[in-house]
């Protein structure tokens, strides 16, 4: 199964890694972004490239920086004076992998560039609207917001997430299987495709139509209104955030090889489905009141 190799292959090269892979197959399978956090150098992305590493798409890795500009991302119209005429130079968001590589190191304005293009798959330049491909998926890294020179993500960017992902310095075995491996020089060998776009877009119809009962659905929405409740504020989780946590919970389903949705699927995705759409600065705390949220809701 292309699934299976896929998962395998990701797993064998970041080490460590058991839950990030699985959340980041699950935001591929519900063709949903995906922002991966923690510090710097543990492997956020390596991860990102080799997911695009196998698959028979199109990549391109984007370095967010202080100086960069949306056209830097987006493309732009070019004048050709041999013939009077403009000529449309495309960007990186040109793709069906985009690695928005540190997102928080670039300003909240070319940040929000991406906006469009994660909503409704498409970008508009000079007025002219422009279709991206298909599937089209982001995986951005973030370094701790406690790190020098990052910016905050805009609530709006933030929320055009699918999940969250974290991670963090592996145990000191699984350090030493890093050195082992890198020592071994398996880390230089070139990783082949084990999966088509075609087979893809295929997997991610399968998950969209995983069963969800009245009953599940309510509980989703149970365990939003418990958030705000909580928070106190009504804004804090979006009608889109409601909806992510659906299409993520059939992803887990269908990566559980379950034929619909069961409220372990539901618990074990809502943590990284609201992470990062909470608005406190702790991230513990986040953890801790979605924790909170999870025991105060009655489970059907």
């Amino acid at each position: 199964m292309p699934l299976k190799a896929l998962r395998n292959e990701l797993l064998g090269t970041v080490l460590g890694s058991r839950e990030a892979v699985d959340l980041l197959l699950t935001s591929l399978l519900a063709n949903g972004h995906a922002l991966v956090t923690g510090p710097p150098g543990i492997g956020k992305t390596t991860l990102a490239q080799t997911l695009a590493t196998l698959f028979s798409g199109s990549y391109r890795r984007i370095q967010f920086t202080p100086d960069l500009l949306p056209s830097d991302i987006l493309g732009y119209q070019l004048y050709r004076p041999q013939n009077g005429d403009f000529e449309f130079i495309a960007g990186p968001i040109f793709a069906n992998f985009v690695l928005a590589d540190e997102i928080n190191r670039a300003s909240p304005r070319t940040q929000s560039s991406l906006l469009e293009a994660m909503n409704e798959q498409q970008v508009t330049i000079d007025g002219s609207t422009r279709k991206l491909a298909d599937p089209f998926l982001v995986i951005a890294t973030q370094n701790d917001t406690s790190s020098t020179g990052t910016f905050p993500l805009p609530e709006p960017q933030l929320d055009r997430f699918l999940l969250s992902i974290p991670m963090s310095l592996p145990d000191d075995q699984t350090q030493l299987e890093i050195l082992r491996f890198h020592a071994g020089g398996k880390s230089t060998q070139i990783l082949e495709p084990v999966i088509s776009l075609e087979q893809l877009i295929k997997l991610q119809a399968k998950t969209s139509k995983i069963s969800v009962s009245d009953t599940l659905q309510r509980y989703l929405l149970a365990l939003c209104q418990t958030t705000r409740s909580i928070i106190g504020q009504d804004h804090s989780v979006s009608t889109r955030a409601t909806l992510a946590l659906q299409k993520a919970a059939q992803a887990a389903a269908f990566l559980d090889n379950q034929e619909s949705i069961h409220p372990d699927h539901v618990q074990k995705i809502f943590p990284h489905v609201l992470r990062h759409r909470l608005l406190t600065e702790d991230a513990p705390d986040r953890d801790h009141l979605l924790q909170a949220v999870l025991e105060q809701t009655p489970v059907p």
